[in-house]
């Protein structure tokens, strides 16, 4: 005798989001990690996270409904979770950006010996390394500082607009960026130093 589990009930707003969202998700996560691969698996993780918040939001929903209080109560609960993403897709590509460096960081602690020799001359291998010890680089920020250069270098938003996506000021952005800039550039031109 086969058993059939019950299925599970996608709410409309999660199925909506992610027919929405899927694309911009991955290709931030791409942007990132440069791995097809590593991008899926932060597209699955960013929405098996957003899949859980909504069951959660409709939990709460339904617990308001069964204790008696109204419509009132219930709208309260409603506005509440969706105040916790104001901005769909802001909250997306944050999220991408740090499901991402935590790929990255957790491939750091992964790290194997490269057995290729590396060639002498600058080819397309010398910028994919490149890109591979930016992404390492990245991985050792404090993370709120990884997801402002993300934002600001890897999805060409201005400093206004990532102020206001994460609700600080501008001057808070530049001067984190500027710092980021030189801890970066001090980490990239060692590796710059060894390969010549």
């Amino acid at each position: 005798m086969v058993v059939e589990e019950p299925a599970i009930a996608i709410p409309d707003e999660f199925e909506r989001a992610f027919r929405a969202h899927h694309g911009l998700v991955f290709r931030t996560a791409y942007r990132i990690t440069g791995n097809a691969a590593d991008a899926e698996d932060v597209l699955q993780t960013v929405f098996l996270r957003l899949f859980r918040r909504t069951g959660e939001t409709e939990a709460q929903v339904e617990n308001v409904a069964q204790s008696g209080v109204r419509s009132a109560a219930q709208s309260g609960v409603r506005n509440a979770a969706q105040s916790g993403v104001r901005n769909e897709e802001s909250y997306l590509r944050r999220a991408a950006v740090n499901a991402a460096l935590d790929v990255i960081r957790s491939r750091q602690t992964e790290r194997s010996v490269e057995l290729a020799d590396l060639p002498s001359g600058r080819s397309h291998s010398d910028a994919t390394e490149l890109r591979q010890a930016l992404a390492r680089a990245m991985g050792e920020l404090q993370p709120r500082w990884a997801e402002i250069f993300a934002l600001r270098f890897i999805e060409g938003f201005s400093n206004r607009d990532i102020a206001n996506m994460l609700g600080i000021s501008q001057v808070s952005v530049a001067v984190i960026i500027y710092r980021t800039r030189q801890l970066l550039k001090k980490e990239l031109s060692q590796y710059l130093g060894e390969r010549s």
